[in-house]
């Protein structure tokens, strides 16, 4: 039951953010998420909506206008090896299908506890 936020720094026309957002989804089916599970959101910031450092940690390259942020939330319960997995195969994907390069992709895992999530109806599913 994740929810995708996609953060561009600039417009990206709909068969790239279809792209990017189907191998998001796909390494997140991947790791155990079911096909049908998909809810995905696309945010374009403005160039004076967004701050992001350059090489942050310890980059090799600096991020440009280019940059993807990719934010999952998801329940709790995934191994840091089933995350790492998602991570490295999200990125790759990304790189094969739309040219990202790894330095430019920014993923941000945020974990919630099941009876957090209504997927509609006023009905919490899993409490």
């Amino acid at each position: 039951m994740p929810l995708v936020t996609l953060t561009l720094r600039r417009p990206r026309d709909a068969t790239f953010k279809r792209a990017v957002l189907d191998e998001v989804h796909r390494a997140l089916v991947e790791a155990g998420v079911p096909p049908a599970d998909r809810f995905q959101r696309v945010i374009t910031l403005a160039d004076d909506d967004a701050n992001i450092d350059p090489r942050y940690p310890d980059l090799g390259s600096d991020r440009d206008r280019d940059f993807l942020l990719v934010e999952v939330v998801w329940s709790v319960g995934r191994s840091v090896k089933v995350k790492r997995k998602v991570v490295e195969t999200m990125v790759a994907g990304l790189a094969r299908a739309v040219g990202a390069r790894p330095d430019n992709v920014m993923v941000v895992l945020q974990e919630t506890a099941w009876e957090n999530w209504s997927f509609g109806g006023g009905r919490i599913l899993h409490a």
